[in-house]
């Protein structure tokens, strides 16, 4: 299970320490940087999948993503006794991740991300954005005893017998990370599992529910023990639960939400189709024929019900859409599903994260965000609560 998230210099994130639960809760005002932590938790994923400066260049680059304030914030800044103002910089462009778990045998990870080194006649791509350094280690924190794998520039270190360091002889690109593109089971095993672990996040931001939308419609169905992020195989995904999953807690999450209805799914030639029966209507309700909220609230439950369980899963602003009155039965969802799963949930809906914070496990974390000069800051963190940390150098 992931302890600590590590952000810097990502928009409004200049240096965030998160500490993290079993549920983890992160909310504040609009603006605060709520969904640069997500955005942020979506990027990190991109490693294990080679992505990472592909995802950059989405959001328009490098530089557009860089915390735009000065480099350092004074004291005296902050108490408005001086401008905010520049100076010349100490330290390289660099755009920072990671993450670290809490015992000895779980595994952190931290990427160094910067601009490449201007070459003699330029380059179409000296824009690129490239990785300078990526680290793995077993515990907490990042020490010389606890580094397991370490990449400079192009090159990749793996940890040997009697500590002895051991350059591969493949090079990196620098537009790849070392997750994606070095995979040794024999002198890195815990790349591939942290890797897998990585790639076994799941994200969910928005769920289609206009006229047009996949779910709305029948669909060709297949086993599908996973929702898909936009929702287009909310049937398959039902009709999967109810085979090898918990079909007991599928009826009772309906129930919960909407009493006295039931969900079938009929299939007619292969496609999949979601029906509604509620109490007093003489026939079910064509998904096509329900409301924003409650097909929204379908897909949640389906997702959050999977069969497969990620080791994370990360939720933002799933209250779009939804009545008042579902938030507390939604909360009992994520809070079931954070039985199986570490869940993070970014959320700006007060009545949501009471009602989270009420049917959570013990292990849950409130972390409430604000805006101070630009810069996202934790609100509700005492100093020494603060998570330990140290970034690799460069």
């Amino acid at each position: 299970m992931l302890r600590t998230l590590a952000i810097a210099n990502y928009r409004s994130l200049r240096q965030l320490l998160v500490p993290l639960g079993r549920l983890t809760l992160v909310t504040g005002p609009n603006g605060s940087g709520k969904s640069s932590v997500y955005r942020a938790l979506r990027l990190l994923a991109e490693t294990a999948h080679g992505g990472v400066t592909r995802s950059l260049a989405r959001e328009g680059g490098l530089e557009s993503v860089l915390w735009a304030g000065p480099e350092q914030i004074s004291p005296a800044m902050r108490r408005g006794e001086v401008a905010v103002e520049g100076a010349r910089r100490r330290h390289p462009i660099q755009l920072r991740m990671g993450f670290a778990g809490e015992a000895a045998d779980d595994y952190g990870y931290a990427i160094d991300i910067g601009l490449p080194v201007p070459i003699p006649g330029g380059s179409l791509f000296d824009r690129d954005p490239e990785i300078k350094t990526e680290a793995v280690w077993s515990g907490p924190l990042l020490r010389p005893a606890t580094s397991l794998v370490r990449r400079h520039g192009a090159l990749i270190e793996t940890r040997g017998d009697k500590g002895r360091w051991n350059g591969v002889e493949r090079l990196v690109p620098p537009y790849a990370s070392m997750l994606a593109e070095f995979a040794d089971p024999r002198t890195a095993p815990e790349m591939l599992t942290l890797r897998e672990q990585i790639r076994g996040w799941r994200f969910y931001d928005h769920f289609r529910s206009d006229a047009l939308a996949p779910a709305r419609w029948p669909q060709v169905g297949t086993r599908t023990p996973v929702l898909g992020h936009e929702g287009s195989d909310l049937a398959a995904a039902w009709a999967t639960i109810c085979e090898v999953g918990d079909d007991d807690a599928l009826d009772a999450a309906v129930d919960d939400a909407f009493a006295g209805a039931r969900i079938e799914v009929r299939v007619l030639e292969g496609q999949f189709e979601l029906l509604m029966h509620q109490p007093g209507l003489l026939r079910p309700l064509r998904a096509a024929e329900l409301s924003d909220g409650t097909l929204r609230y379908l897909l949640w439950i389906a997702a959050l019900l999977t069969p497969r369980p990620p080791p994370l899963l990360v939720l933002n602003e799933p209250e779009s859409s939804l009545h008042p009155d579902l938030l507390p039965a939604l909360a009992r969802l994520v809070a079931r599903a954070a039985r199986e799963s570490q869940v993070v949930v970014v959320s700006h809906a007060a009545r949501l994260i009471a009602s989270l914070e009420d049917a959570a496990p013990e292990d849950c974390r409130s972390i409430v965000l604000e805006k101070e000069l630009g810069e996202t800051r934790i609100l509700n963190l005492e100093d020494e609560d603060v998570p330990r940390w140290e970034w690799p150098a460069r």
